[in-house]
């Protein structure tokens, strides 16, 4: 069921999501070479606690750290280790959730480190468009989710690069997953319902620069490309209004 979150709780969303957008600049401020991903996950772990936040995803269905943190041809749900050195030329994706007096927000963002690959970079500039484009989709007047995903879907393989359809974004605010999934692409096997003001989605492409094509890791959660290329993720928690959208992690 799609929860429709009241002016208050949007507000509430809101202030989380502000907390989460300020951690993640300090984020960039932060990381360098020569770090390992649990440093990295220290930092957000005790800027959330010192904030007065809960680090959500710590704990939550066995997930053992504060972010998922991901390397290069790593998609998704890297977990923090001491031993993941990041180095010169590295994409690094940072996707967090933010509990604040009981709400939730969620957003990812890729930062390069160092110089990067000019494909890299391009990649990464495409998919923050992809995230932009579909954000831009959600606040057209009677928009439905399959056209978050078709606008999604079309820049990205416009411009040559593959789109993740195993995982998606989803309702966010009172839960770290909610109702309804928002796929990267149109799914005909998914609800189709027009998005409504009070709705507060998670918009999250995941594009990679071969094929969409994914590969579980044997650690059960490490989600990573199939032809062993690289990857970028974006994501931004938004609220669907009266006037269009408004997005709630800037």
């Amino acid at each position: 069921m799609i929860s429709i979150k009241s002016r208050e709780d949007i507000e509430g969303i809101r202030k989380s999501g502000r907390l989460l957008s300020q951690m993640l600049d300090e984020v960039g401020g932060f990381v360098k070479p020569g770090m390992s991903t649990k440093d990295v996950d220290d930092f957000c772990n005790h800027f959330i606690v010192s904030h007065g936040g809960k680090p959500i995803l710590l704990g939550y269905e066995g997930f053992p750290g504060t972010a998922c943190i991901s390397l290069n041809n790593e998609v998704i749900h890297g977990i923090p280790n001491k031993n993941r050195i990041i180095q010169e030329g590295d994409l690094l994706k940072v996707d967090c959730d933010i509990s604040l007096n009981g709400y939730i927000s969620d957003s990812t963002r890729t930062y390069e480190i160092g110089t990067v690959k000019p494909e890299w970079k391009r990649l990464s500039e495409i998919t923050r468009e992809c995230l932009y484009i579909g954000i831009e989709a959600a606040g057209q007047k009677g928009a439905r989710i399959s056209d978050i995903g078709l606008a999604v879907y079309r820049h990205a393989a416009s411009n040559g690069y593959g789109v993740v359809k195993d995982y998606c974004g989803h309702g966010v605010g009172f839960e770290v997953h909610e109702s309804p999934e928002i796929p990267n692409y149109v799914c005909p096997y998914l609800p189709n319902p027009r998005l409504k003001p009070g709705m507060v989605i998670a918009i999250e492409p995941m594009i990679n620069q071969g094929t969409g094509k994914i590969i579980d890791m044997d650690d059960g959660w490490t989600v990573t490309t199939a032809d062993g290329k690289a990857s970028s993720h974006w994501e931004h928690t938004v609220a669907i209004t009266e006037d269009g959208v408004e997005i709630l992690t800037l």
